[in-house]
């Protein structure tokens, strides 16, 4: 299982730093979003998926809160994966519900401030608020620390790998962002370079080079602001999850002018993490019964088609 990297955050952060709570996760690098993907890194481990069992059959055996129903927790506002209805998350969690022939009722919610505070609220205990949690939740970083620090939790069946990257515009920024630090970030000694604010991207920028770019990082509340940014021409570049950026590059006018290049440095020890899905410990059933299904529907080229409906690269774990 990968250190766990990033996503949602808070809604004054959408992302949590990298880290645990996807900050890129968006999850997050810090204790947030994509902070939190940094705190929970560590060491890149291996969660052992359930063996798969048949399909849940008719009712589903108690498997779920509700008969019938497979209620699924969804980060909001978190292109490309799940978003104004609709998202990579979502529609893989549909068919996955189809699948087991049960009913996807999509529980949509903001992130907290990590990703141990998103599993207690959607996952194993739900918030102080009244929020009920999900059966299942989309989107947490496949991280055997992460797994470690919550064992009121089962994290399996890992469905992708996010990535870092770089949107740059080749006229400004000609060369990949590749090699050492020192080489492969030269260039933004002078050029400005666009991030999210409080995420592994942020986090590593503002700490290469012994702190030399640090002027020259621009902070946005989210990848999709920041691409905005480079189109500008407020930054020659930015910094982020591939599936993001990918996301945010197909929103502008003339995205060919654009390059994503996957980001190889020595310096960056987190690069890329696992994605999967999180249900109460005591319910390997239900565990088994999901993997069962996303096995299924990933022979059938079914989570292929569900990336390439969004125009996102699909890795999957392993490759």
């Amino acid at each position: 299982m990968a250190a766990c990297i990033c996503r949602p955050s808070k809604a004054s952060s959408p992302r949590k730093p990298c880290g645990l709570s996807a900050v890129g996760w968006r999850p997050s690098v810090l204790p947030i979003k994509g902070v939190r993907l940094l705190s929970a890194l560590a060491a890149l481990g291996a969660l052992v998926l359930a063996t798969p069992q048949p399909q849940a059959a008719e009712g589903d055996g108690g498997i779920t809160a509700q008969p019938g129903t497979l209620r699924i927790a969804v980060y909001n506002d978190y292109p490309p994966y799940s978003y104004n209805g609709k998202g990579i998350d979502v529609d893989l969690a549909q068919a996955v519900a189809k699948e087991l022939g049960l009913k996807a009722d999509i529980a949509w919610f903001n992130a907290d401030e990590d990703m141990n505070d998103d599993l207690r609220n959607m996952v194993w205990k739900g918030h102080y608020l009244g929020n009920r949690p999900g059966d299942l939740m989309m989107h947490v970083p496949y991280d055997e620390r992460l797994a470690k620090a919550n064992s009121q939790v089962r994290i399996f069946a890992p469905y992708t790998v996010e990535t870092i990257a770089v949107a740059r515009d080749p006229q400004r920024i000609p060369k990949k962002v590749v090699g050492s630090a020192a080489v492969a970030l030269e260039v933004f000694t002078r050029e400005k370079i666009g991030v999210e604010l409080t995420t592994l991207s942020d986090a590593f920028l503002l700490s290469a080079l012994n702190g030399r770019l640090r002027e020259q990082v621009v902070h946005y509340k989210s990848v999709p602001l920041a691409v905005k940014g480079m189109q500008a021409g407020e930054v020659a570049a930015v910094m982020g999850p591939r599936a993001e950026l990918e996301a945010a590059l197909k929103t502008l006018d003339t995205p060919s002018r654009f390059q994503l290049d996957a980001v190889k440095m020595p310096e960056l020890k987190v690069d890329n993490w696992a994605l999967g899905m999180a249900v109460k410990s005591d319910n390997a059933k239900l565990a088994e019964t999901v993997s069962h299904a996303l096995s299924k529907l990933q022979k059938e080229g079914e989570v292929k088609r569900i990336f390439a409906n969004y125009g996102i690269t699909l890795q999957l774990p392993g490759e």
